[in-house]
């Protein structure tokens, strides 16, 4: 029997930091990331029901059903998902809330009869929901809720077109090497217009804190598309875009 193959949207999340909290407070997580989830796509017009959806423990990987435009996995997805995260978020106690990776990829997979979905580009996927960027990024800005990696040919065919509600300039390219996986991704940290990277290696924040006067305070916040603001207790403020 030929193997038959779609071309399908993957698009997976990881819960930040889930372990050793417990099973009550993982249990309330994972119900409230799951209805998060499927309002989510809900409202972005792609079908929850026709979703292949494996469940890993903390986070969840999602095959769209075949035909679903990929530009609405990043907008109105994944802001709806950052913005009933971020709402969960002020109500949830410490154990409770949620910080979120996310990736995005597509490609040609195998989907049998019982909705097992094999393939390379599954394991593109992998690596990127465990890659290092993501990660950082969510360390570098502890008010971001989440942090979304797409693959090369996602943000190729999803990203660079510049549809209404994506703006190709909140995402930045980064280096995964996750084992096998050596390639260049693109990072977006939602609300951030691009990535907390833009603020520097918290090595060149040491660096920078070592030329401060003594006497001075340097603040350093993170401003929502505009970059970061760097101020001195003098009354000096400069203010870096993004590079």
């Amino acid at each position: 029997m030929e193997e038959v193959r779609e071309y399908r949207a993957l698009f997976a999340v990881d819960i930040a930091g889930s372990s050793g909290r417990g099973d009550v407070a993982l249990g309330l997580i994972r119900r409230a990331l799951w209805d998060a989830l499927h309002e989510s796509f809900t409202l972005s017009g792609v079908d929850w029901g026709q979703c292949l959806r494996h469940d890993l423990g903390d986070g969840m990987r999602l095959v769209a059903p075949a035909g679903t435009p990929e530009t609405s996995l990043i907008h109105p997805l994944v802001h709806e998902l950052t913005a009933r995260l971020r709402a969960h978020n002020l109500l949830a106690g410490p154990p409770t809330r949620i910080r979120l990776r996310m990736a995005l990829h597509a490609g040609s997979v195998r989907v049998d009869p019982d909705g097992t979905v094999t393939g390379r580009p599954l394991e593109v996927l992998a690596r990127l929901l465990d890659a290092e960027p993501a990660r950082t990024a969510l360390a570098l800005a502890p008010e971001a809720t989440t942090a979304l990696l797409v693959s090369e040919h996602f943000h190729e065919t999803a990203v660079c077109q510049g549809r209404p509600g994506i703006d190709p300039a909140s995402f930045r390219r980064v280096d995964v090497r996750e084992k096998e996986f050596a390639r260049s991704a693109w990072l977006h940290v939602p609300a951030y217009g691009g990535a907390p990277q833009d603020a520097g290696s918290p090595a060149d924040h040491a660096a920078s804190e070592a030329k401060t006067p003594a006497g001075e305070t340097k603040m350093i916040n993170k401003a929502s598309g505009h970059g970061v603001i760097y101020a001195l207790a003098n009354g000096t403020m400069n203010i870096g875009g993004k590079k």
